[in-house]
């Protein structure tokens, strides 16, 4: 194993996981050591409903994400996500669809192949995912969420073809599933601005991670009890209901920081790096 560890060294890997868990030193671009995002904001109501918690539990919000996908929301709806993002400074990331859940194959629906779904499965799904991004920044979204390792590179190439606006935001979704340092390091390279690491790593296999790429990571401080819910139109109250309640986890989650670790910095509110949205085009 040596032989191969040499190796990993010299391409810039670490040899193994981080079992002394090393601090880094890597910060944000504004200096700061964390960010807060709360995942699962499905449309304006549900963003009304993160800031007015914010705002009552004093928790500086810096993104929020969202999961059903672009191609689920009207083009009044995201406008007035990115009117709500722009006014307070918030990253607004909408995911890329459709993908292969939302396709006529069985594979995704078996018990070995339900890893799939969040995929593009073919080259025309690959032209409606490029198409919703297209969409998205026209209505001024600066952020999308994609969990396709293609699309990655497809959209950092069209970034810098001046297709897509080069400010765009990339974040990589969990369901990726990327947990070593050489396939996060990948993801980097294919145009990844931020990536969402599995949620089940531990803090030795994250500090192995975290020396192999300078992307910031997405954790989830509480994980979701999989990835199998819905959010369906008739139960808008209780994803706004469960908004408000992510909001106090996350504020519970700072103050546990701030008691903790006082010398983390938090950025404040619109670091200049974020994919605050731009006025529709």
């Amino acid at each position: 194993m040596e032989r191969t560890r040499r190796f990993l060294t010299s391409l810039g890997f670490p040899p193994g996981d981080a079992h002394d868990l090393p601090a880094s030193s890597r910060r944000f671009p504004d200096g700061a050591h964390y960010r807060v995002e709360i995942p699962s904001v499905e449309g304006p109501r549900v963003l009304a409903a993160v800031l007015e918690e914010a705002q009552r539990l004093s928790v500086t919000i810096h993104r929020v994400s969202q999961g059903s996908g672009i191609l689920m929301l009207t083009d009044a709806e995201i406008k007035e996500m990115g009117r709500m993002g722009r006014e307070t400074g918030i990253e607004v990331c909408l995911f890329v669809g459709p993908r292969a859940g939302w396709d006529t194959g069985a594979q995704v629906v078996s018990s070995a192949g339900k890893n799939l779904g969040a995929r593009l499965r073919g080259m025309d799904q690959v032209v409606y995912a490029a198409e919703d991004i297209r969409r998205a920044c026209a209505l001024g979204i600066r952020s999308v969420l994609v969990a396709d390792e293609g699309l990655l590179f497809l959209v950092n190439e069209m970034k810098k073809a001046g297709e897509l606006p080069r400010d765009l935001v990339v974040k990589v979704s969990v369901q990726v599933g990327a947990a070593n340092p050489v396939s996060v390091r990948w993801m980097e390279q294919l145009g990844a601005t931020s990536y969402n690491v599995p949620t089940d790593l531990s803090l030795a296999q994250l500090a192995a991670l975290r020396q192999a790429t300078a992307v910031p990571f997405d954790i989830y401080v509480e994980a979701p009890d999989d990835f199998g819910g819905f959010v369906r139109h008739y139960e808008v109250p209780t994803a706004i209901a469960l908004a408000r309640e992510r909001v106090h986890r996350a504020a519970i989650a700072v103050d546990l920081l701030r008691r903790y670790l006082p010398e983390a910095q938090p950025s404040a509110r619109g670091p200049r790096d974020l994919g605050i949205p731009a006025e529709p085009s």
